[in-house]
């Protein structure tokens, strides 16, 4: 690794040419991303789409689009997230025998870190926000959520999170902490460099959008719903986006103390989690904890809410024990805040400790296990159809189960003490967030890609996708479960066993095959928007659905309902169907909507650089985008054109184009 040059200067702080990473997969992917960049500005350019993006997509404040946008950029980072993963399982099964493989301690530790965090933050994150916003208002019969503008500025955060993560790969270095960022080593002692204000930064302008983006969310649907829709009316998606929200908002201010009193530790010099003066690094632990097992529930609870409404629909009957249901989404919430207290008394503590928390642990699955068996009561004498949606869904009952049952597992405080820090835990908890959340998601996205849209996606890729994704991940992680009850370290970079290796060979097997499923899917992506006219979905309603997002059109209109609809029971839209309720006709109103604006894209792109210059001591930067951002955020409270209406003569016209295609299709 080349010197580093720790000198700072007034005008670049401590950014100079020795930041600029001499390893050679650095530059030949930095030499990539450049081509790439290029070539899309250029398509950009010539097709004149600049201004199209810019005023319909960028600075938009409808829920649709922004939840689009979200998931558009989880896929952009599930890609760079991934590259990570196969550049670590490379390591694995070349690091031995005396051999050092190919990546050196400095850029592992780095991909180590950065492929966690981006897994966690920039993939899963992302994709969960983006199905909420779209969804949420949608299913409770809403124009819009609570706070238009605060939703765009949301997603823009997030995006400003991400380009500062991304940054790191060619400007400076990453944290090599881990992706919780453990003091001592996360302090300015062991960490002296860049890495870590990366981390910092990164996660805290990400934060902001996560945490708005819960409080927008959760007043919506407290707030919005249609009339007759009480909490006991509201669909499950519904159920498991209003305790996500509260989980988020719960905990996300967590996260962002925690990380403020790391950061005065590293900038000012205090001591809250040194080794002296008073610190306690265990302090650090246990915070980041407190939102950190919240986070897992927070990525898993919206995907039940998911596989609750695949299963009612393609299953063609309402879901087995609804109140139930509820319960446990609830049950899950509350007692997701009493888990994370494993992470730091069940290692060394008293007996009676170390019993209350692993019981506590282990208890969350029984919640689990009801939400399981209501599904499977759905299926039994249901006319099931195994299209996409529901293929990912049986396959991650499969296999969240195994991931359930290695985590009561780990709750059992001798086992917790043995396994902990081996393969094994790396094993569970991908089990549980590969085949809980990421499974559910890609459930999602084929069931309501036509409603999206406007057409369906293309099965045959989707299929290939599907078996390479669940066969690989079979192969990738069962072998590190067994590594793990062998005894092997994780977060290792190098093996002297050679009887090891071919696990980690199986192992490595696994994540071709995973590689091989990413790519069918964007395959999918690209052949259905290739033929999209032949997959035109005309009706609205594919999947004959059972919640109102499908008594719309598809793609849904800007303001997604004409008439508020009005509930009178569950799976509302199924209701109306059944009773043989027609269109609502009538005169139309004017409808009041949201006007968009570019504010957010400003003010993210503000808090973006403030974080950038705070990661390199640039302080007259980081002071003149800080006072950038309040005077933008202040002069944006100023702008009363906020608001604009549909006319009621457009909205007329809309709408009997929909009457028509519908007359047309004979519904």
């Amino acid at each position: 690794m080349a010197t580093i040059d720790h000198s700072t200067t007034f005008l670049l702080g401590r950014l100079n040419l020795s930041a600029i990473p001499q390893d050679p997969i650095v530059w030949a992917t930095f030499v990539v991303v450049a081509i790439g960049g290029a070539g899309l500005m250029a398509v950009l350019t010539k097709y004149r789409l600049w201004g199209y993006l810019w005023h319909e997509w960028f600075t938009t404040v409808d829920h649709k689009k922004i939840g689009i946008m979200y998931m558009v950029l989880a896929l952009i980072m599930l890609l760079r997230g991934f590259a990570d993963a196969v550049m670590m399982r490379l390591q694995s099964m070349l690091a031995f025998n005396g051999s050092e493989g190919y990546l050196n301690s400095h850029h592992y530790d780095q991909i180590f870190t950065a492929h966690g965090v981006i897994m966690i933050f920039f993939v899963a994150m992302p994709f969960i926000t983006g199905l909420m916003n779209y969804l949420v208002p949608l299913q409770i019969g809403a124009r819009d959520v609570s706070f238009p503008f605060l939703n765009n500025l949301s997603f823009w955060m997030t995006v400003g999170g991400a380009v500062i993560i991304m940054a790191s790969l060619f400007v400076g270095e990453f944290a090599q902490t881990g992706w919780l960022a453990f003091p001592p080593l996360s302090g300015i002692g062991f960490s002296p460099w860049v890495g870590v204000d990366y981390y910092i930064w990164g996660l805290q302008v990400a934060g902001v959008g996560t945490t708005l983006s819960g409080i927008n969310l959760l007043v919506t649907i407290i707030k919005m719903r249609a009339p007759g829709m009480d909490y006991m009316r509201m669909p499950i998606f519904t159920w498991t986006a209003l305790c996500t929200n509260i989980l988020i908002v719960a905990s996300f201010p967590v996260l962002t103390v925690t990380l403020v009193l790391l950061t005065l530790d590293r900038y000012v010099g205090t001591n809250f989690f040194t080794s002296d003066l008073g610190g306690n690094a265990m302090m650090y632990v246990n915070l980041i904890w407190i939102w950190g097992h919240p986070e897992v529930y927070i990525l898993i609870l919206p995907l039940f809410g998911v596989f609750s409404e695949v299963t009612a629909t393609f299953s063609g009957k309402r879901l087995f024990g609804y109140t139930s249901m509820v319960y446990a989404t609830v049950c899950i919430t509350v007692l997701s805040y009493l888990v994370w207290l494993h992470h730091f008394f069940t290692m060394g503590s008293g007996a009676s400790v170390n019993a209350f928390f692993g019981i506590t642990t282990m208890i969350i699955s029984v919640p689990t296990g009801a939400k399981l068996f209501n599904w499977i009561f759905t299926m039994y004498r249901g006319r099931i159809r195994f299209d996409l949606p529901m293929m990912w869904t049986v396959a991650f009952m499969l296999t969240f189960t195994v991931g359930g049952m290695t985590g009561v597992l780990l709750a059992v405080p001798p086992a917790d003490f043995v396994l902990h820090n081996s393969l094994f835990l790396v094993a569970h908890f991908h089990n549980v967030i590969i085949g809980g959340v990421l499974f559910g998601l890609f459930a999602a996205i084929n069931f309501w890609w036509p409603k999206a849209f406007g057409f369906q996606l293309d099965v045959f890729w989707g299929k290939i996708s599907f078996w390479l994704w669940v066969v690989g991940f079979w192969f990738a992680f069962m072998p590190l479960y067994i590594l793990g009850l062998m005894g092997v370290t994780r977060r290792m970079r190098v093996f002297d066993d050679p009887d090891l290796w071919i696990w980690f060979a199986i192992s490595g097997l696994g994540v071709a095959m995973v590689a091989g499923g990413i790519g069918a899917m964007l395959m999918q992506f690209g052949v259905s928007i290739w033929r999209r006219k032949e997959l035109v979905d005309e009706s609205g309603d594919p999947w004959d659905g059972r919640t109102l997002e499908w008594a719309t059109s598809s793609p849904p209109p800007a303001y997604n309902f004409a008439f508020t609809p009005v509930v009178h029971g569950l799976d509302a839209w199924n209701d109306m169907k059944q009773v043989g309720q027609t269109r609502p006709q009538g005169t139309y109103l004017p409808i009041h909507m949201p006007r968009n604006t570019g504010t957010g894209v400003i003010l993210a792109g503000a808090a973006t650089v403030c974080g950038f210059a705070l990661v390199w001591y640039i302080w007259w930067l980081a002071a003149a985008s800080f006072i950038g951002m309040i005077a933008v955020a202040i002069a944006h409270t100023f702008n009363y054109d906020r608001d604009f209406h549909i006319p009621a003569e457009e909205v007329a016209r809309t709408e009997a184009a929909r009457d028509r295609q519908l007359a047309a299709l004979g519904a």
